[in-house]
């Protein structure tokens, strides 16, 4: 569990039981501790089987696939996915893929509905870029949805990450999306459901991974 489900938990469960010393009556108390169990059970963080396998990108959230589409940027063409997160699914976010974390970058914004297709461009926002071990570049992005008011993000710059790692979260409802390099072949499509870091979502082919490893290497060594 996360952190923060202990801290509403008990916080809840202390004003149960000062309701219910206060007055008398248990029945004061069902409301906050109903709201505690809640927190404890939406902040759950549950194991899961990381994919093994070279070149496959894992989800970085639980949710629902809301779009597949191929887009340009100043990059060059890219796919992107998004992911949406009702307050019912697992709020974990993780790694995709595995590399060096090259740039993380926070944006404050609205809070538009994460299911609007403006919120990934007004909406606040934590932009994560991983070099890959495959020797291309990954970027998720952690935007903040209708209810939710706090997105944490606890890897720095420089940081190593496996795939499947957990590198924060997003309070309540929100939205995470992955963008690809254009070659990447989609696995998934809208409406279908994905559990982070165990669902695979797209795959790349491989390029020259030891080359890859081998700059790493040298540069985690500097």
């Amino acid at each position: 569990m996360v952190r923060d489900g202990y801290f509403y938990g008990l916080a809840l469960a202390a004003v149960a039981a000062v309701l219910w010393l206060w007055t008398g009556r248990w029945g004061w108390a069902i409301p906050p501790l109903l709201f505690a169990a809640f927190f404890l059970w939406f902040f759950r963080d549950p194991r899961r089987a990381i994919p093994p396998e070279r070149g496959l990108i894992v989800s970085p959230a639980d949710g629902k696939v809301t779009q597949v589409a191929r887009v340009t940027t100043l990059d060059g063409e890219r796919l992107r996915l998004s992911i949406f997160l009702s307050v019912f699914d697992v709020h974990v976010n993780r790694s995709p893929v595995e590399g060096i974390l090259r740039e993380v970058r926070y944006r404050k914004g609205e809070f538009l509905n994460a299911m609007n297709p403006a919120s990934a461009e007004r909406n606040e926002q934590n932009l994560a870029v991983v070099d890959c071990i495959e020797g291309y570049q990954v970027s998720f992005i952690q935007i903040a949805g209708l209810l939710a008011r706090r997105i944490v993000f606890t890897k720095r710059p420089g940081d190593y990450l496996e795939r499947g790692e957990r590198v924060g979260l997003i309070k309540f409802g929100s939205r995470t999306d992955i963008l690809l390099p254009g070659h990447a072949e989609p696995l998934v499509k809208p409406g279908d459901r994905v559990r982070g870091g165990a669902s695979v979502v797209a795959r790349i082919a491989a390029r020259d991974p030891d080359s890859m490893l081998a700059a790493i290497g040298a540069e985690m060594l500097v």
